[in-house]
């Protein structure tokens, strides 16, 4: 009993959630499985570490998008590393929340008939959770890019191009296939311990 309540209480802990995000990366499981807590306190709890996971992974995406790419291409513009930088966190923000309320209305829909998921809240946090590959990208990746290719990432046509762009492209993908697979495991393990909350009351 003791050990329940401890872990209880451990879930209604804004840090516990903050070091949950990081720990979905190796020990996905567990973590996931904790997510089948829906309740008004848990969900509070999390909510900074799924505003942060959704703010990296957004910003992430956004820089992957053609138009960042060009960016120097714009003669209206003076472009410098400053306003890049705060245009690509608004865009990340309004692109990471876009995808986490849109697309998590569209996994709810599609995985609740099926009772993978409680409701659309536990949908979107489960989303935000399995997103922290490409979050966990936006630190691995694009500082070796920036420092490989420096401002020609935000040229048409500039050196990052060829082989040495596709490598990139390449290990971002896997952390695209990383998040899908965190995921695919996370409805799995959602559906298992609803699965298991069934037999047991009946």
């Amino acid at each position: 009993m003791a050990t329940q309540a401890r872990g209880g209480a451990a879930q209604t802990d804004e840090r516990y959630w903050l070091l949950q995000a990081v720990a979905v990366l190796v020990s996905p499981r567990e973590v996931l499985a904790s997510l089948r807590d829906d309740s008004d306190e848990a969900a509070r709890a999390r909510s900074e570490a799924v505003l942060a996971l959704v703010l990296l992974a957004g910003i992430a995406g956004v820089l992957w998008t053609p138009s960042v790419g060009r960016l120097f291409e714009d003669k209206l513009v003076a472009w410098d590393g400053p306003l890049i930088a705060v245009v690509v966190f608004f865009g990340g923000a309004i692109y990471g929340a876009a995808a986490y309320w849109v697309a998590g209305l569209v996994l709810h829909g599609a995985v609740s008939p099926f009772r993978f998921t409680r409701s659309y809240r536990q949908a979107r946090h489960l989303l935000a959770f399995a997103a922290a590959p490409v979050a966990l990208s936006l630190f691995l990746v694009w500082p070796v890019r920036l420092a490989v290719y420096g401002e020609d990432v935000f040229k048409a046509g500039g050196s990052d191009r060829g082989a040495g762009n596709y490598a990139f492209v390449g290990v971002e993908l896997f952390f695209v296939a990383w998040a899908v697979g965190l995921l695919l495991l996370g409805l799995a393990t959602l559906r298992s311990k609803a699965s298991s909350s069934s037999a047991g009351i009946s």
